[in-house]
């Protein structure tokens, strides 16, 4: 009796698969600012960021060639922009998390979700509806509250710079996408496979024509290589699963709410993992970006 129940399918369909899904993705590149904190300490961020996707691009390799006899590639050409804008995200992202905290990090980048409607008015000539305007207005009290210690101490460091140029990035990667692969015929993990493959090649393009050591490119600490596959399985391959599964199978408003608690696990991550810590006023300027961040998602969506 204990077999049939556990085997019944009707068990498994009563389960909110695609909530868990959006929640483990949340979790996942939430978890993502203070795993890459933490391998860096072993190697360059250039080195980082050739061996991060370059172990995304051999783990999606089969799957972009599966795909390629079947005739499903052939507009590949139109996702090598997006991967050059990538590797700049990246560049930004990994070098920002190198001078900040990982719980800043995580609030900072989150603001994407808030730029993207003005690029996109810029695109469509169109100006943001009040509701973003008042929650950008929101985020920028909340960055300003972010960035201090105490009431009056406002300090932004270049890492502070380089995540707000990374969610800028961001933006500008939404709104590219848009525009290049609507209509397209290439499926989401192409798309991640080209773009992996772009970021690797302009990383290691850049780590040669720089002065730096090829030994690290070969980091021998484990910890390190626990970390590179941790973020290229779970990070960038999962989480497209994921994504795609959860935006399906479930409603607007609770992918936004789901996804959008990213920053939250990544603040509560840093703290638990690296020993983070944020006071009462950084806090309440995350909580601010954090609102700001969840109202925007549903609103447009």
């Amino acid at each position: 009796m204990k077999a049939q129940t556990f085997n019944n399918p009707t068990l498994f369909n009563r389960l909110p698969v695609a909530e868990i899904s959006l929640l483990l993705t949340a979790f996942f590149w939430g978890t993502s600012y203070g795993i890459t904190k933490e391998a860096l300490v072993y190697t360059s961020v250039l080195a980082f960021i050739v061996i991060r996707f370059g172990l995304t691009s051999l783990l999606l390799m089969p799957l972009y060639w599966r795909e390629t006899r079947k005739g499903q590639t052939k507009d590949w050409k139109y996702a090598l922009p997006t991967g050059a804008i990538l590797l700049c995200i990246f560049l930004a992202e990994t070098y920002g998390v190198f001078h900040t905290t990982a719980s800043k990090a995580a609030f900072l980048i989150s603001l994407c979700v808030l730029m993207t409607p003005f690029v996109e008015a810029i695109t469509a000539k169109r100006w943001p509806s009040k509701n973003i305007l008042g929650c950008a207005l929101l985020s920028v009290v909340g960055v300003l509250l972010l960035t201090q210690k105490n009431i009056g101490w406002m300090v932004f460091n270049i890492g502070d710079y380089f995540i707000l140029l990374a969610a800028f990035l961001r933006a500008c990667m939404v709104v590219t996408t848009k525009v290049l692969l609507d209509g397209k015929r290439l499926s989401p993990l192409s798309t991640t496979s080209l773009q992996a493959n772009v970021v690797t090649l302009g990383a290691l393009v850049i780590f040669f024509a720089g002065d730096i050591q090829v030994t690290e490119l070969f980091p021998t600490e484990s910890s390190f290589w626990l970390a590179a596959f941790y973020l290229a399985l779970f990070c960038t391959v999962f989480a497209l699963f994921a994504q795609n599964y959860g935006v399906k199978h479930t409603t607007p408003s609770r992918v936004a709410l789901l996804t959008g608690s990213e920053p939250a696990f990544g603040a509560l991550f840093a703290f638990y993992w690296l020993g983070e810590s944020l006071s009462e006023v950084q806090l309440m300027g995350g909580g601010c970006i954090l609102v700001a961040t969840l109202i925007a998602s549903m609103s447009r969506r």
